[in-house]
């Protein structure tokens, strides 16, 4: 997202352009993250064993220990910057937690879980497996996610294969060292049919380079809405992927909540029409990305933050939800973010507080609302 700031200045000339002129260009390509992750600096290269026995997925467990006592246990944020307790939550904090590392010991005040994040690489992942497996053997149960969005060349940026290589180095070790750990799969950007096209390339890949089907505990994608096309604005083309373009949404789509739902279905339907259908599923980054100047004020992201809070929290369908869990879609579910900073990479719109300050946003009060309501 390097070019955001240069491509909200284009846009603004665009603008006036468009007051004389009949035709008005698109805007420029944004080449950077439009989520500023920046990695951990260990390394650890991924070398596939030639065809081991995958250890055997864990029996479904709630991704939270507390997920059947009550909503607010599925509500999470993503923490780009300091600590949770860094700020003040009220009566509404969240019931979990990421930040995108790997912590042998993370800050879990109240009761606010956290999620181990490790990072995927074209040439291996971070950080290396000794501190992972140390991390997984003091925090049992903990939710893994392997990877942040790797099908986005500027995120964690691995095909298929690559990811497939590294996923069974890092379930196997995870497993070996604490068998209670859930591993999710690494969140894609968006559940779109190309993403998920990017998805089944990794489960054969699995296959070829294993011997076996892929063991995923835990479902894992990311709900934004952007679009899908070489050179342009959006997520990009999936790496390894031989297309030029997928889903083509506007910036006017972004919050759409027709387009929400109809990709969070989607991608359920397809968990169950291969077998996955008695995984959880979560979402574990979402949110508007976009200025307030391409027409997200803050009224309108705190109104999509809690349509979708109210979607993530009712939506069922008999014949594809997760059946322990009365057929619910989504089990858990991640606001980006709490605040984040890394001009010009970033736009304040999703933060719940200021990232200097601390002081709570409007998005942030009501975010605060509407967690102290739930259960």
């Amino acid at each position: 997202m390097r070019s955001l700031i240069i491509a909200a200045l284009l846009l603004l000339a665009l603008t006036v352009v468009a007051a004389c002129y009949p035709i008005v260009t698109p805007p420029g390509p944004t080449p950077e993250p439009l989520v500023p992750t920046p990695l951990p600096s260990s390394r650890a290269t991924a070398t596939p064993h030639p065809a081991p026995s995958p250890a055997a997925p864990s029996p479904a467990a709630p991704v939270t220990q507390s997920l059947r006592s009550g909503d607010r246990a599925r509500v999470g944020v993503g923490l780009p910057l300091g600590a949770i307790e860094d700020y003040d939550w009220g009566q509404g904090a969240p019931g979990w937690y990421l930040n995108w590392r790997v912590m042998p010991d993370p800050p879990q005040p109240e009761g606010i879980r956290f999620a181990q994040m490790v990072r995927i690489r074209a040439d291996g992942f971070r950080p290396t497996l000794d501190v992972i497996t140390a991390a997984a053997r003091a925090n049992p149960g903990a939710l893994w996610l392997i990877g942040n969005e790797p099908d986005v060349i500027w995120q964690d940026n691995a095909t298929p294969e690559q990811y497939a290589a590294s996923y069974g180095v890092l379930y196997q070790a995870i497993k070996a060292a604490d068998p209670t750990a859930q591993v999710a799969i690494g969140g894609v950007s968006q559940p779109t049919p190309l993403r998920m096209a990017y998805l089944d390339r990794i489960l054969a890949a699995y296959r070829a380079q294993y011997g076996g089907e892929m063991p995923v505990d835990v479902w894992n994608v990311h709900a934004f809405i952007l679009r899908e096309e070489s050179d342009s604005w959006g997520v990009g083309i999936p790496p390894g992927m031989a297309v030029d373009r997928g889903q083509l949404y506007e910036i006017s789509d972004h919050a759409d909540m027709a387009i929400f739902r109809r990709q969070i279905e989607d991608f359920r339907r397809w968990m169950a029409e291969r077998g996955w259908r008695d995984k959880q599923l979560i979402v574990t980054e979402y949110g508007v990305l976009m200025p307030e100047s391409y027409g997200f004020p803050p009224e309108l992201v705190g109104q999509f933050m809690t349509d979708t809070f109210d979607y993530f929290l009712t939506a069922r369908d008999p014949d594809t939800g997760y059946p322990a869990d009365d057929d619910r879609l989504v089990q858990a579910f991640c606001w980006y973010s709490v605040a984040d900073t890394d001009a010009p990479n970033h736009y304040p719109t999703p933060n719940l507080f200021d990232p200097q300050t601390r002081a709570v946003t409007a998005v942030g009060e009501v975010f605060r609302d509407y967690v102290a309501g739930l259960r």
